[in-house]
């Protein structure tokens, strides 16, 4: 029987992640497409079992990590991989859209979601529209927008249509005065404290007594700019004994004298989130939405609005929603820190933004692969980074040239060393090119110099030295002990230096000297520092008079 375990561990993953666990009966149909026969079935099905029981000890993560190595076995019918069938669906008919807000930098689980939605629009031969939910005329800006724009572009989104919902406002003004119309809105004069308080105790506030008549006139004062921010909100009537407090009567428009990145002071009354998106979803023609779990309890809002407006509401998805361990995503806070220069800015690299990762070298492809294998989960939960850099090493690991970098740099002389005036050295293990270094002074990292003193290393791929104990004359001594090449431990070694810095993902800098051959790069290249990890070059600065070489760590 033909060895399966390949195939039997990528569809239990895949199974696990979709759905919290996984059994043999949902594995062994796949291994069919694999070459299993009929009569092998009682022989492979404990292998089934046995590798199923060890999936489902495991946690989201490793299962994650697991499915990265594994998921190149799995064979679906067609394109149709990695992503569940929709419900109500037919080629050409689905309708997706993206709907950031132009009021923050988008992190990676906004780059998941999206990349999700826009992959089924490619399943189904359908369409996506890009929609900016700019409707918050106080934190959406131009830079926002224009940074949006280039993140969706590089993680390689190509949207059909381009929209900003702050252009719709007077035909929600229209519905507006339809839910007036129909007693199904009030102008409220609640303060928002006096205004919690009642939703809280499930009590109605004495402004949703008034007529119609008077609710039109105040909703035409608010557009007529007669009343102060704060003074009047628009609210729904909902339900106010309602367990669910988004139905408490919400309100769905406010005044804002803020001037509008795009509108300007065209608009002083905008429409709240839970108003505007389920709205323009229908005036969009949107047929499926698929967003995080914590718009769950919006859906009744959202459904009793459009349901009042005679409107069509799409079919809604909800996924797991997406946090990266240890990392900080909420916009409001990440504003405060730079505020408070706790970071450099949203590129900032202890940051999981898109456009942080972007500058630290993690790649689109990365992003990509990564939506199609959380983005089978309903459960959502943390990632943790080691799997954000196991995805993007499998991937830049083919490509990334090797160099050589040492911190804390030691001077070393060599004694009795064989008089070695170049080297040359493969670009890359799995390259047949090659590049030549000059040798003159020897330069070794600090930490090894103190790990092995009085010990035989090898200089990578160089020769054989024995470091001896202490400095003398500011410069450290070894022996040459032999060529071959043996099994001893190897460290770097930079000859010809080149100075280098080294942002950390911990926002501090490694300072130290680089082989010559990084000066035959350019801005954005991504390459390997052996034995300190993957590095992007971001800059090259003048440091009296000479150049230094500033890199961008991503990961080991």
């Amino acid at each position: 029987m033909k060895d399966l375990t390949k195939e039997i561990k990528a569809y239990a993953l895949r199974n696990a992640i979709e759905y919290q666990k996984t059994s043999a009966d949902k594995i062994l149909p796949k291994l069919f497409q694999h070459g299993l026969k009929k009569e092998e079935i009682k022989e492979i099905m404990p292998e089934i079992a046995k590798i199923a029981n060890e999936i489902n000890a495991m946690d989201y993560e490793k299962r994650v990590e697991e499915y990265i190595k594994y998921g190149k076995y799995v064979k679906e019918k067609e394109e149709r991989e990695g992503l569940p069938e929709l419900d109500n669906v037919g080629d050409g008919k689905v309708v997706m859209r993206l709907a950031p807000e132009p009021s923050k930098y988008n992190h990676i689980g906004h780059a998941l979601v999206f990349l999700i939605q826009y992959m089924y629009a490619k399943k189904y031969k359908g369409k996506c529209i890009l929609r900016f939910d700019d409707t918050n005329p106080e934190k959406s800006t131009d830079e926002f927008y224009k940074a949006n724009i280039d993140d969706l572009k590089w993680i390689g989104i190509k949207w059909d249509k381009e929209i900003f919902a702050s252009d719709d406002n007077l035909k929600m003004y229209e519905l507006a005065e339809k839910l007036i119309v129909g007693n199904n809105a009030y102008v409220c004069s609640c303060q928002q404290d006096e205004m919690r308080n009642l939703r809280e105790k499930m009590k109605e506030c004495s402004c949703r007594a008034k007529k119609s008549a008077e609710n039109m006139a105040e909703w035409k004062k608010m557009l007529n700019r007669e009343f102060k921010e704060g003074e009047r909100t628009l609210r729904l009537k909902g339900n106010m004994k309602s367990n669910n407090g988004v139905m408490r009567d919400p309100v769905i428009f406010r005044i804002s004298y803020a001037k509008h990145y795009r509108q300007g002071e065209k608009y002083c009354v905008w429409p709240m989130y839970d108003f505007e998106n389920p709205i323009e979803d229908s005036l969009n023609g949107v047929t499926h939405v698929i967003r995080s779990k914590e718009f769950e309890m919006r859906n009744e809002l959202h459904d009793s609005l459009l349901k009042l407006l005679k409107l069509k509401m799409p079919n809604i998805r909800e996924i797991g929603r997406y946090q990266i361990t240890g990392a900080e995503t909420q916009g409001r806070v990440i504003r405060e820190m730079i505020e408070n220069k706790k970071v450099i800015g949203w590129d900032d690299p202890r940051l999981v933004t898109i456009k942080a990762l972007r500058r630290r070298g993690f790649v689109p492809e990365m992003f990509q692969e990564l939506a199609q294998t959380v983005g089978l989960s309903k459960s959502g939960g943390h990632i943790d980074p080691s799997v954000l850099a196991a995805t993007n090493r499998k991937i830049i690991d083919k490509e990334a040239l090797r160099f050589s970098f040492v911190d804390n740099p030691v001077e070393i002389e060599v004694e009795d060393a064989p008089k070695v005036k170049e080297v040359e050295l493969l670009v890359h293990p799995d390259r047949k090119e090659k590049r030549k270094i000059k040798i003159d002074k020897i330069y070794i990292m600090g930490r090894d110099f103190d790990d092995f003193n009085q010990h035989e290393v090898r200089l990578l791929h160089l020769y054989n030295i024995n470091l001896e104990r202490g400095v003398r004359d500011g410069m450290a001594r070894a022996t040459f002990t032999s060529s071959e090449n043996k099994d001893i431990p190897k460290i770097n070694w930079v000859s010809s230096p080149v100075k280098t810095r080294i942002l950390m993902d911990n926002g501090k800098w490694v300072q130290g000297f680089a082989d010559s051959g990084i000066k035959s790069l350019k801005i954005g290249g991504i390459i390997q520092f052996e034995r300190f990890g993957f590095v992007r070059l971001d800059n090259i600065k003048k440091d009296k008079g000479e150049d230094v070489y500033e890199f961008w760590f991503a990961h080991k």
